[in-house]
């Protein structure tokens, strides 16, 4: 085993330990697709790929089309050290969410009618979205938290049109929405004027700059799904913390296995602790599921994968955080200086 993890250090400059193997080698066991092995084992994307190349050099795996298999030296390998495949027991019913839907059962079909003419993912923006049930599911975990009813709520970036399905539930007393894309901001305009909705707050922005004085300690709630660098989540989360009024407010964002380890998640929450000072009160396992973008072949995780096969399922997923803020939480109000390193550091696959 410590071969394994020499070859993989010898790759790449993630962090790897006995147990990124062992995680890599019983999703294999559950599954050839290499999308599903990165989605079950729960490491970076350009990790498992280290981890793949490694594997293949020693005869452990081998690569048949677009499927990933033991070979028997593999077989004989998780046998020796008792690895066996990796078991899904999500909730079928909640989906891991642990909420329930079928109050927002209306809710969600108005929402997905609405969206049918959504702007799609642009790669320029580093965008994707959520299903709609994961949208409508974020309503509910917030309603059920009591960060909705009559609060005043700020979407920071808006992908998956959290807006939206906010002004269905007519719980918020007042919705703010900033992103950089004019289309997104165009579509939620057109949708409020439909709804006849009219306590919304439109802006296009770009949240690199210092958020105006109209954002600012206002708000009970943000919301806001950011790029998984600590420098953008100091920008997108810390840019949250600064619209809120002050303590006991909420702020929910979503944080993925995928293109962060457990090492830079360590980095994520000595960053909410003590430099935000704020408090994390839930993180829920891939609550957030993302639909396939559709420009896979343009990202980096393509380049990467030693076989090139489009996902044939949502393998894309975060955990939901939920945070509070406390006497002396603050937040982020300057300028951001970084560049392309906001949206990309060694872990990142989907830019």
């Amino acid at each position: 085993m410590r071969e394994i993890v020499e070859r993989v250090k010898a790759r790449t400059s993630i962090p790897v330990y006995e147990r990124t193997i062992e995680n890599v080698l019983s999703a294999i066991q559950a599954s050839s697709d290499v999308w599903r092995i990165v989605d079950l084992s729960e490491e970076p994307l350009p990790l498992v790929v280290a981890v793949l190349e490694a594997l293949h050099e020693l005869g452990h795996i081998a690569f048949d089309g677009p499927n990933v298999i033991l070979t028997e030296s593999g077989k004989q390998l998780v046998e020796k050290y008792g690895i066996g495949p990796r078991r899904d027991y999500t909730c079928s019913h909640c989906e891991g969410k642990t909420v329930e839907l079928s109050a927002f059962s209306d809710l969600l079909e108005q929402f997905k009618e609405i969206v049918k003419d959504r702007p799609q993912p642009k790669h320029d923006f580093d965008q994707a979205y959520v299903t709609p049930e994961t949208t409508v599911a974020r309503v509910a975990l917030m309603h059920s938290r009591g960060d909705l009813e009559n609060k005043e709520v700020f979407v920071l970036g808006d992908d998956d049109l959290t807006s939206v399905a906010l002004m269905l539930s007519g719980l918020p007393k007042r919705i703010a929405v900033l992103d950089i894309d004019e289309r997104l901001m165009k579509f939620i305009e057109k949708t409020a004027d439909e709804l006849g909705y009219s306590d919304i707050e439109i802006f296009t922005f770009d949240l690199r700059e210092p958020l105006p004085d109209y954002a600012l300690h206002k708000f009970d709630t943000f919301i806001t799904d950011p790029p998984e660098t600590v420098d953008a989540i100091r920008a997108f989360v810390g840019r949250g913390i600064a619209t809120l009024k002050g303590p006991g407010c909420a702020g929910y964002f979503g944080i993925t296995r995928r293109e962060s380890s457990l090492d830079k998640w360590r980095e994520i929450q000595r960053l909410l602790l003590n430099e935000f000072n704020v408090v994390i009160t839930d993180i829920i396992r891939n609550f957030n599921e993302y639909v396939n973008w559709g420009y896979e072949e343009e990202t980096r995780a393509w380049k990467l994968l030693p076989v090139k096969v489009k996902p044939s399922y949502n393998w894309y997923k975060s955990y939901m955080f939920r945070i509070q803020t406390l006497e002396g939480s603050k937040g982020f109000e300057e300028r951001i200086t970084v560049g392309d390193e906001l949206y990309n550091d060694e872990e990142a696959s989907t830019t």
